[in-house]
């Protein structure tokens, strides 16, 4: 092999593809086949028929207008937070601070309602988004700062981030951001026109097209841009990344900044559009399943929009299979970590 074939050849770092597309999906069905398969011992286990369990998860995703909108709504910040995540994982980017990225945002969107100089409207709703994603990206950036300047792996400075934006969220919401004399931390009831418009009937925010569309931007801009060229060279290899002359801290830097804005935009879409007020642990576990949705989405973009659904409409499901049959909804969070498991045996790499 000669000197530029070794340096062309991938050198894998953090989640990668390595098989075939169409291999990769046979892999991917295979892996969603094996994790419903062990759900349904599970379920025997406990007691009760895996068939009326899964009868339930399906009629309480899809029984109503109403719980496909809940499930819309719960899909939207995975869908969100998992595309970044995506750009991120394509780049060998392990970015595990969406939790934190998704509190900060929270805390964007409803100081700016709050402090908002004037009558609320749509231009207050817009200033609320923007300064969202510009917190989350803002903790990102932080986290990209220790990783890149102070050798901290970014596993780790994104994670211990998560735990420093929880108490963030919970000094906010006891000072100046908390709503006096409520029984827990919580901000005050946001004005109307700050909301979200909701589908009539479904009852689901916008967010989630809003998602929809940013996913297949990325996509777009991932497998048709310069940009996502370099991204890719840089997830597949580091070696031939210097060889091609693109510059490892620059697309760290911008994807990382791609993820956390996108991060940012879910904790205010949460907020803006579901809760109309801070609650103290509204981002708590979003983060991590937003990895899960990422991997299930094969770390495509586009692909991630059906993978948050899945999740959101998996746990929808799973609050009517608790009513119908007495099976614990915790169940469905032992679900989709077979669920991770599975796919992360299907897409892993030989050394």
């Amino acid at each position: 092999m000669s000197e530029q074939e070794t340096i062309l050849t991938p050198q894998p770092r953090g989640f990668g593809l390595r098989f075939r597309r169409e291999d990769f999906f046979v892999r991917i069905v295979i892996a969603l086949a094996l994790s419903i398969l062990c759900a349904a011992v599970l379920v025997a286990l406990a007691g009760k028929n895996p068939l009326v369990a899964f009868g339930a998860i399906i009629s309480g995703a899809f029984g109503s207008p109403h719980q496909i909108g809940v499930a819309l709504n719960r899909a939207c910040p995975y869908l969100l937070a998992g595309s970044g995540l995506a750009m991120c994982f394509r780049a060998g980017v392990i970015n595990m601070g969406s939790d934190g990225q998704i509190a900060l945002g929270g805390i964007g969107a409803t100081a700016t309602v709050l402090f908002w100089p004037g009558e609320p409207g749509i231009l207050t709703l817009l200033a609320a988004l923007a300064a969202a994603a510009l917190l989350g990206a803002g903790w990102a950036a932080l986290a990209t700062g220790i990783h890149l300047y102070r050798r901290v792996h970014e596993v780790l400075a994104t994670l211990l981030l998560n735990f420093v934006a929880v108490l963030l969220v919970q000094q906010v919401l006891s000072g100046p951001m908390g709503q006096k004399g409520a029984g827990f931390l919580q901000s005050p009831r946001m004005p109307q026109p700050v909301w979200l418009t909701r589908i009539p009937e479904f009852g689901f925010h916008i967010g989630i097209v809003v998602g929809i569309v940013i996913a297949i931007a990325l996509s777009f801009i991932l497998w048709k841009t310069p940009f996502g060229f370099a991204l890719r060279v840089v997830g597949r290899s580091r070696r031939a990344t210097a060889y091609a002359g693109f510059s490892v801290p620059a697309i760290t830097w911008s994807v990382m900044l791609i993820a956390g804005a996108l991060g940012g935009l879910a904790g205010g879409m949460e907020i803006l559009g579901l809760h109309h007020r801070m609650i103290e642990g509204f981002s708590e576990g979003f983060g991590f399943k937003a990895v899960t949705v990422a991997l299930l989405g094969a770390i495509e973009p586009a692909a991630v929009i059906p993978a948050a659904l899945f999740i959101g409409l998996l746990e929808t499901g799973s609050l009517s299979m608790q009513r119908q049959i007495g099976v614990p909804s915790a169940l469905v969070v032992v679900i989709e970590g077979i669920t991770m498991l599975f796919i992360l045996t299907a897409t892993v790499r030989r050394a």
